[in-house]
């Protein structure tokens, strides 16, 4: 049975998990509501999600810096208490994330922190390039709202596919974190600098680096 937008809201509503969990949860149940809240629970994403309406203030602020200096990041991801802060898992995953945004270059930590402006431009690009294709008009809306979907996974941290795993999502590395911790855990704010950035000099693809260099870790 295809799985579409409709039932992957409703069982988000229902139990509170992400997205692409709901996506796999109703594939795996073959679209049945039931089976699906089934899957989520026994992964315990469905307890992880309901975690995420309490407050975390505790956590850490972590940097990481490429070999050579080329490129930095710094990262900012809470947790409710300082005791779980300090948890060597938890410092690792701050560490893998700090990574992957080396690595990978995401502008935005998720969806809802992209302006409406970009949003707005992104569709408008899909609408053309559907036309220019000479799609049929019943479809071009579907095509640009694909094209916009495929630019939240390239520029937004949470639904890039992690560096050290690409099979899942950053977001699903989280929410499996979740679960096992048993506290909410939330990646706040990143920046990245890279060396020389916005300034006239050889190009080097210095992200390839370091993207090579966390899969060797």
């Amino acid at each position: 049975m295809e799985v579409n937008a409709q039932m992957v809201q409703e069982l988000r509503a229902k139990t509170g998990a992400g997205i692409m969990d709901c996506k796999k949860a109703l594939a795996e149940g073959a679209g049945d509501l039931e089976k699906a809240v089934e899957w989520l629970r026994k992964k315990g994403l469905s307890s992880a999600a309901k975690k995420q309406s309490r407050i975390a203030a505790e956590g850490a602020v972590s940097s990481y810096i490429h070999m050579g200096g080329k490129i930095g990041v710094l990262i900012e991801v809470n947790t409710e208490t300082d005791f779980v802060a300090r948890n060597e898992e938890f410092q690792q995953f701050v560490k893998d994330v700090a990574m992957h945004i080396a690595a990978v270059n995401p502008q935005y930590v998720r969806r809802d922190e992209v302006p409406a402006d970009v949003v707005a431009k992104e569709m408008e690009i899909g609408r053309a390039q559907a036309l220019e294709q000479k799609k049929p008009e019943n479809v071009v809306e579907k095509i640009a709202t694909g094209k916009v979907e495929k630019f939240y996974k390239e520029v937004c941290l949470m639904e890039q596919p992690f560096v050290k795993d690409s099979e899942k999502s950053v977001e699903q590395v989280l929410t499996e974190l979740v679960a096992k911790i048993g506290e909410k855990i939330v990646v706040r704010r990143f920046t990245r600098y890279q060396l020389g950035e916005g300034l006239q000099k050889r190009s080097e693809d210095f992200a390839a680096e370091v993207a090579k260099a966390t899969q060797a870790n």
